[in-house]
């Protein structure tokens, strides 16, 4: 969740990465100063306006499940976030591999207009005495805790000013030796937490005006039909097929090289009324499940395009309805091994709807680390199962005259009344 929104709604929860498998990358980390640089390879991302905590495992130091959480904007509810994260991390990681023997603190704010990064640390101290704290009453130390702020990291624990100096020491440069570790064992940095973040932000300006006068008129004509059981089978096959139309056309037109960027690109490609039946289609959540079995393939890149474009279009009164969408962006990105982006996106469905129970769900099965393997079998079996039938009803409700696979030309079908 973003600092905008941690202080008052209920999805200010933390996202936690469980991690410290034998299997995962190992990179070594000595100083603080390679903790600071290390930081967007263990989350996936530059966390911006960010509280970090990593837990450290044994003799080794070995990293551990990872939490991260908005920095709440008033410091009256830093005393309940520091029990909160401290709770979340070390029970967490007691679930999956044992209680931590440490933790990494990391504290994650650009300064404001006139403030200084250094002025951020000293701002920032007592939310860091209150998380070592916490911590300390569940017996688990606070190795080390970092300010990161305007480029330079500061250390709260290190009283040596020879390596942590008063003015904060300078983050080191892309392709350090830090960096070059984590690209060899293969961890990816996606941007910052705020470019991940404006990717599935409704839209603006004259654009959301028009865009939320089509959803009142696709409103007018939907919900009635979708409301009425006898209607309802209708919009979700027709929601299904108009999405597969424009995944078709997302997949045929990718964004041009030296154009507009990507999301322009694909926000210029679907239209108005299209992008407000579709978002209203996909309330439904028997059709909304349906749509969530387009997650691997050639069918994952284009679906995540589509749903990262509506989440974009549900502007104004229609905030709610970007549950929807945003829940299937996280759950392709998740299915497809991005898991940094798919905590945010599921982050950001719950701030549109905290009761949005397909979004619980997956925000805590992804948090607990729990292989996506599982729901995909589930998906592909219930497409199976489907399929046949839909082709079954298509061949029934095919045109009189209409030529069949073989090329025959089929008649009118008659029932036994009929005959």
């Amino acid at each position: 969740m973003t600092n905008d929104h941690a202080s008052r709604t209920p999805s200010g929860r933390p996202s936690i990465s469980p991690s410290g498998a034998p299997t995962d990358p190992q990179i070594t980390l000595r100083s603080p100063a390679e903790l600071a640089d290390a930081l967007p390879y263990l989350v996936g991302f530059h966390p911006t306006d960010s509280l970090v905590m990593v837990a450290v495992h044994g003799e080794g130091g070995r990293f551990g499940g990872r939490l991260r959480l908005g920095i709440p904007t008033a410091p009256a509810e830093w005393e309940d976030t520091a029990r909160l994260v401290a709770d979340c991390l070390v029970q967490g990681s007691e679930r999956r591999a044992g209680k931590p023997d440490g933790i990494i603190l990391f504290l994650c704010q650009d300064p404001s207009v006139g403030e200084s990064g250094q002025r951020v640390m000293t701002r920032l101290r007592p939310l860091a005495q209150r998380i070592r704290l916490a911590c300390g009453a569940l017996d688990v130390p606070v190795l080390e805790a970092l300010c990161i702020s305007g480029g330079r990291y500061w250390s709260y624990c290190c009283p040596d000013e020879r390596c942590c100096p008063a003015e904060g020491s300078v983050l080191a440069a892309p392709g350090t030796s830090v960096a070059a570790a984590a690209t060899f064992a293969g961890l990816r940095i996606r941007g910052s937490l705020r470019e991940i973040e404006a990717r599935l932000a409704p839209l603006r300006g004259a654009t959301a005006r028009e865009m939320e006068r089509a959803l009142d008129q696709a409103a007018a004509t939907l919900v009635p039909k979708i409301l009425d059981g006898a209607s309802r089978e209708d919009i979700g096959t027709e929601t299904i097929t108009l999405a597969r139309t424009l995944m078709r056309r997302l997949t045929l037109a990718p964004p041009v090289e030296g154009g507009p960027g990507a999301d322009d690109w694909d926000d210029a490609l679907l239209g108005h009324d299209e992008a407000a039946t579709l978002i209203l289609g996909l309330q439904d959540r028997e059709t909304r499940d349906i749509a969530a079995e387009w997650m691997e393939d050639e069918e994952a890149a284009p679906a995540l395009r589509l749903w990262r474009a509506l989440a974009r279009r549900c502007v104004g009164a229609y905030g709610e309805h970007a549950a929807a969408p945003l829940t299937l962006a996280g759950w392709v990105s998740w299915s497809t091994g991005d898991e940094p982006t798919a905590r945010i996106a599921l982050g950001l469905a719950l701030q549109a709807d905290a009761d949005y129970r397909f979004a619980q769900l997956l925000h805590h099965a992804c948090n607990e680390g729990i292989d996506p393997e599982g729901l995909r079998a589930c998906l592909r079996a219930e497409r199976r199962r489907r399929e046949p039938r839909r082709k079954r009803t298509a061949a029934l409700t095919r045109p009189p005259g209409r030529k069949d696979r073989g090329g025959r030309r089929e008649g009118r079908r008659t029932t036994g009344s009929d005959r």
